[in-house]
């Protein structure tokens, strides 16, 4: 069943939660994952840092343990920086691991740079987990499993591509799922995750008369969705 479209996108089953505060192509994703106690954030971009203090408030803020992205282009990694100045003024003493791709040297540059500035300031610690294969994640009672997907951009000419380190989530909580396929063209690992899932979250970032390998269209999106039990169809360009 296709849920409704406008943002933010909620959904909830129990004690099992997810909003997506935006996913708008060029400009920002945020996505926040709530099991049990446990807050989780997913591409983090421009303007989480509102959303999440809207929504959760800075005690919970600070709680997060968890981020995960799945690729680094700027309209799902913009709000990083902004999370981590946060989470260091606020005084956050827990740790907060950020989950990304092998090879996404953005969240690798973001850190160094943060780390660079605030080396002697920093009240908690920041671990870099880069996620090499398909093993599972295990955090507060949630299995994280990540699988590769297939997302390009254009190099300087405009007409080459190459693949960029991208990665989608599936995240399993009381026998329940959330599949989360990030960017990607339509692609064997995606159809697979998200059958079945409770809520599939597939991205439709493309017109029907050009499908390319960047994003997909959204007669492919939807005909991934519909093989769970609800979805939302995302990053539609506005």
């Amino acid at each position: 069943m296709l849920l409704r479209q406008k943002y933010p996108l909620t959904w909830h089953k129990k004690d099992f939660s997810i909003k997506i505060f935006c996913s708008i192509p060029n400009i920002a994703t945020g996505i926040l994952i709530k099991a049990g106690k446990a807050y989780l954030v997913v591409d983090p971009g421009d303007g989480i840092l509102r959303d999440l203090n809207k929504d959760i408030g800075t005690k919970n803020i600070l709680s997060i343990s968890n981020a995960f992205i799945t690729h680094g282009h700027h309209d799902h990694v913009g709000g990083i920086w902004t999370l981590l100045t946060y989470m260091r003024v606020m005084n956050k003493k827990s740790p907060l691991s950020i989950h990304y791709p092998a090879g996404c040297v953005e969240i690798e540059s973001i850190y160094h740079a943060f780390h660079k500035v605030y080396s002697k300031s920093i009240p908690y610690e920041i671990k870099l987990k880069t996620i090499k294969d398909e093993k599972s994640i295990r955090s507060n009672g949630v299995t994280i499993k990540p699988f590769p997907v297939v997302h390009k951009e254009y190099l300087h000419d405009g007409i080459t591509t190459k693949q960029v380190p991208a990665l989608g989530y599936k995240f399993t909580y009381a026998r329940m799922n959330i599949c989360y396929g990030g960017d990607t063209a339509y692609c064997t690992e995606l159809v697979r995750n998200a059958k079945n899932s409770d809520l599939a979250i597939i991205e439709a970032g493309h017109d029907e008369e050009t499908p390319d390998d960047m994003h997909m269209t959204m007669n492919e999106a939807a005909s991934i969705g519909k093989s769970a039990k609800e979805y939302f169809l995302v990053h539609v360009p506005e």
